[in-house]
């Protein structure tokens, strides 16, 4: 080998990204995936075993809605969102040069899918599943704020992650906006 050997070539920089958004996405999906496979096979309605003092309680709730059990009719409605969801990261993920916007990208992607698998495969059927929700705060059975699983929390970090970089001035594909105040 000479020193003149050329190096290897760079992967390119949207490879990568693509490649963290993907990976992140399938951590959060199969974290999503095996804490509701634990859950539904180790934890009984009524069950509430609590955690931290009392701050975090494990409560199986089925959950036909959005968060507070709102609009429990329209479960079709939330799949076929969480579905266009998907297409649409997928879709934006070839213009992705950013690392923050691969994670949240990433964790919002991830998320969706966890919820979307409950939606389009658990009872009572395709595109009617409910969602299955386990961590209830402050108090047992969502007493006091809704319940959320896996997926949701991925959700939420993912929005929170995205608009910081927005609000830093970070765009999709890596640049820097400048941040002036008005």
């Amino acid at each position: 080998m000479t020193t003149s050997d050329p190096a290897p070539p760079a992967v390119p920089t949207a490879r990568r990204r693509v490649g963290l958004l993907a990976g992140v996405a399938l951590v959060a999906a199969a974290a999503d995936i095996l804490s509701k496979v634990l859950v539904v096979a180790n934890l009984a309605p009524g069950d509430e075993p609590r955690f931290l003092g009392g701050l975090v309680y494990f409560t199986l709730i089925r959950n036909p809605g959005a968060a507070f059990g709102m609009a429990s009719g329209m479960t079709y409605v939330f799949a076929l969102v969480a579905a266009v969801a998907v297409v649409v990261i997928v879709r934006m993920a070839s213009r992705l040069r950013s690392v923050s916007w691969a994670v949240g990208l990433g964790l919002l992607l991830g998320g969706t899918i966890g919820n979307l698998g409950d939606r389009l495969f658990r009872a009572p059927g395709f595109l009617r599943g409910h969602v299955v929700d386990f961590v209830s705060v402050f108090g047992p059975n969502a007493q006091y704020f809704p319940a959320f699983n896996v997926a949701d929390a991925a959700i939420t970090l993912g929005v929170a992650t995205l608009i910081v970089a927005t609000l830093l001035g970070i765009d999709l594909d890596g640049t820097r906006r400048s941040i002036t105040k008005r």
